[in-house]
């Protein structure tokens, strides 16, 4: 068992926004699970802290961010290779590909604190570069910005944003330019990813008083609640055919933090039928599913679990 400190300490560094924070005594499983067998294979381990798989669209290997760096994992686990990004050495969880795999979209915190607010609630940044490797180049115009998705016709990033007092989803051209504000509505609103077809972006929202999904129309109308149970869901991700979204639960209501190290579930979202089915269960949480992580034939996901290691 860790020391009460490290629990405290852990919860602390782990909170609402996806941080630099590297835990300590910790055990990370990049995993895939198997829509047609049901079953985990873990690919990956490593005795250190590490987050967020994208899969590549070619399928070949996936994408994580380590201690502020950026990792190449191959498809069978055997290599690990750093990704090249200049200035960027401190970028968290949330990272992905460009549609036509030749980009990759990261958050960087340049670590500019220029107000009181930045100091608060962090300097990230989105940045665009190519996919192997380069300088990032700028995309969101203001600081803290986290992103999480990419229109299908590679036209506009999606992300979630604080102006103001609250969190809030907006969107910015993929070559620069002016943010567009899509969610104005009281309670933290996260995770927009776009549905393939892109109709909808999906979110998860607190707007209710309880951490839902929800989707909306890509300039912000007609959002639509999808989930409304005793579950705190986070991070909606829709399979490339847009049959399903995979999501992840925690067992315990987080309000609006979605912290690490929590007994979590694995669920799919039937977009047919609205039937939710829960599929693996496991100590997680941020770093577990942030960003999307199918594969490029939607058969399978990319997730990370964690065991805790003795001290």
């Amino acid at each position: 068992m860790l020391p009460c400190l490290f629990f405290v300490l852990f919860i602390l560094l782990a909170g609402t926004l996806p941080g630099l924070a590297q835990l300590k005594n910790v055990r990370s499983y990049l995993e895939i699970f198997d829509l047609s067998s049901g079953k985990r294979q873990v690919i990956f381990q490593e005795d250190a802290h590490f987050e967020a798989p994208n899969w590549n669209r070619d399928g070949q290997y996936f994408l994580i961010n380590s201690n502020g760096k950026l990792y190449r994992i191959s498809r069978d686990g055997t290599r690990k290779t750093l990704l090249p990004t200049g200035f960027a050495d401190r970028c968290n969880n949330d990272h992905g590909f460009s549609p036509d795999g030749k980009y990759v979209a990261i958050s960087h915190a340049d670590g500019q604190v220029t107000a009181e607010r930045h100091k608060q609630q962090g300097t990230s940044r989105v940045y665009v570069l190519p996919v192997a490797g380069g300088t990032p180049q700028a995309r969101s115009p203001e600081t803290p910005s986290y992103w999480h998705g990419w229109s299908p016709d590679g036209q506009t990033l999606a992300y979630v944003a604080h102006r103001d007092t609250d969190y809030d989803i907006y969107t910015v051209p993929a070559a620069g330019g002016p943010e567009t504000r899509l969610t104005t509505t009281p309670g933290l609103d996260d995770g927009p990813d776009y549905s393939p077809d892109g109709r909808y972006i999906y979110f998860n929202s607190y707007r209710t008083g309880h951490m839902q999904l929800w989707r909306m129309r890509p300039d912000g109308s007609q959002p639509e609640q999808l989930t409304a149970d005793s579950l705190s869901n986070w991070f909606p991700h829709p399979s490339p055919d847009g049959r399903w979204l995979v999501f992840i639960s925690y067992h315990e209501n987080q309000g609006e933090n979605h912290p690490a190290m929590k007994a979590v579930s694995l669920r799919l979202y039937d977009l047919h039928t609205r039937k939710i089915s829960t599929l693996c269960s496991f100590t997680g949480g941020q770093g577990t599913l942030n960003v999307p992580s199918w594969s490029p034939d939607g058969r399978q996901f990319a997730f990370v679990s964690y065991t805790v290691l003795p001290q």
